[in-house]
C-alpha cells in the first residue's frame, strides 16, 4: 500500500483541484477580464484537454498518496460537456481503507439550476457558488455580463433543494467596486443554511490589474459585519481549512473569510492543482507546472505517473502568500486562475 507524501515543509497532500475547462460564460474582472479574454482569445482545443478517463486514472493515483478530496473547477466546470459522467467516475474511487472521497465543485451558478439534480445523482458531495454582488448592477459590473443575479440565486436554491448541504457562496471583495454589497449579502443568506464566505481580492495571474490598495482586509470585513450582526469565531473544521469561520451570535448561521493576502495560510496548505491540459501545479501563484499528459498518452505505467506526482509534491517549497508584502513584485508571467482553477 502506497504511503502519504509530504513536501519540504512537512505539509501533507490531501486535496486535488481539477480544472476541467479553461472556458467560462462570464468575464469576471478579477479572473477573465474581457479585454484579454475577448472573442479572439484562443482557448485550448478539445484534443488537448485531459479525457475523463485520464483524469480518473490520475485521481486514483493521488488517492493512493493521501488525497481525500477532489474539487472540480475551471473556467466554469459546468461548461464541460457531461461533466456529471466524470463525477460518477470519480465517485467510484475509494481510499485504501475503502472510504469514498469527497467530490466538490466550484461554479458561477449560471447553469446550476439545470444541473443540480444530475450532479447530485452522479455523486457530487458539495457545491460552492461564486456570487460577487446581490444587486444586478454590481453583479453585472463584476462579471461583465448580462446575466441577472436571479439566475445565480436560482442555482443556489436548486443546490440546497437537492441536498448539497451546506451550499457555500464565495464573494471576492474589491475596494470601491463591491464592498457595499457585504451587508446585503449577509442579510440575504442569514437563516438560510448557506455559508457565505468573503475572499480578499488576490493577485492571481497577470491580467486582473491587482493592487494592494484594492484589497479590503479580512479584519475590516469582519468588523463591518460584527457591527450590524454580532459574530464570534469558530474552530476550523479540519486542518488546512482556508476560511476562518465566524458564527452569528443569534444562531442565524455562519460566515467565513478567506484572507489569503493579509493572513496567509501557506503553512498548512495541502492542495495540488491539475490543469485542464494535464499539468501539475503546487500553488495558485505558480509560474510553471509538471506535464502529466504526455506520459499519460505515451504508455507510461501507473508507477511512472505516481512517481511524477510524488516527486513534484516532495520537492514543493511554495509559500508565496506568506512572502507577499505591500510592494509585491509580480513575476513577468504567472498562470491565470481560469486555466489552473481557483
Amino acid at each position: 500500500m502506497a504511503s502519504p507524501v509530504t513536501d519540504t515543509r512537512q505539509r501533507p497532500l490531501r486535496d486535488l483541484r481539477i480544472s476541467v475547462t479553461d472556458r467560462c460564460n462570464l468575464r469576471c474582472t478579477y479572473c477573465m477580464p474581457r479585454e484579454v479574454f475577448d472573442r479572439n482569445f484562443v482557448f485550448l482545443p478539445r484534443p488537448e484537454l485531459l479525457t475523463f478517463e485520464e483524469i480518473t486514472r490520475v485521481a486514483r493515483l493521488f488517492v493512493q498518496r493521501g488525497v481525500r478530496k477532489f474539487r472540480l473547477s475551471g473556467g466554469e466546470p459546468l461548461l464541460r460537456h457531461r461533466v456529471e459522467n466524470l463525477i460518477e467516475m470519480l465517485a467510484g474511487i475509494r481510499t485504501p481503507d475503502g472510504a469514498p472521497v469527497e467530490i466538490a465543485l466550484t461554479t458561477n451558478g449560471v447553469l446550476l439550476a439545470k444541473k443540480a439534480k444530475v450532479l447530485k445523482e452522479a455523486g457530487l458531495t458539495r457545491v460552492t457558488v461564486s456570487l460577487d454582488g446581490l444587486s444586478d448592477e454590481t453583479f453585472r459590473r463584476m462579471s461583465d455580463s448580462a446575466v441577472p443575479v436571479a439566475t445565480v440565486l436560482a442555482g443556489i436554491e436548486a443546490a440546497s433543494t437537492w441536498g448539497f448541504a451546506p451550499v457555500k457562496v464565495n464573494t471576492v471583495v474589491q475596494r470601491g467596486v463591491n464592498e457595499h454589497e457585504i451587508l446585503p449579502l449577509v442579510r440575504h443568506f442569514r437563516h438560510t443554511g448557506v455559508i457565505l464566505r468573503f475572499i480578499e481580492f488576490m493577485d492571481v495571474g497577470t491580467t486582473n490589474g491587482w493592487r494592494m490598495d484594492d484589497v479590503v482586509p479580512a479584519r475590516d470585513i469582519i468588523s463591518r459585519v460584527n457591527e450590524h450582526h454580532p459574530i464570534h469565531p469558530l474552530d476550523a473544521n479540519y486542518g488546512g481549512e482556508v476560511a476562518k469561520r465566524w458564527a452569528f451570535d443569534d444562531g442565524a448561521g455562519e460566515i467565513g473569510v478567506i484572507a489569503s493576502v493579509t493572513q496567509a495560510f501557506c503553512d498548512d496548505c495541502s492542495r495540488m492543482r491539475l490543469s485542464t491540459d494535464g499539468k501539475l501545479y503546487t500553488c495558485l501563484f505558480a509560474t510553471q507546472g509538471v506535464d502529466l499528459r504526455d506520459p499519460l498518452r505515451h504508455n507510461a505505467d501507473d508507477e511512472a505517473i505516481e512517481r511524477l506526482i510524488v516527486d513534484t509534491w516532495s520537492r514543493r517549497t511554495d509559500r508565496y502568500s506568506a512572502e507577499r508584502h505591500a510592494a509585491t513584485v509580480r513575476p513577468e508571467k504567472r498562470i491565470e486562475m481560469s486555466y489552473i482553477g481557483g
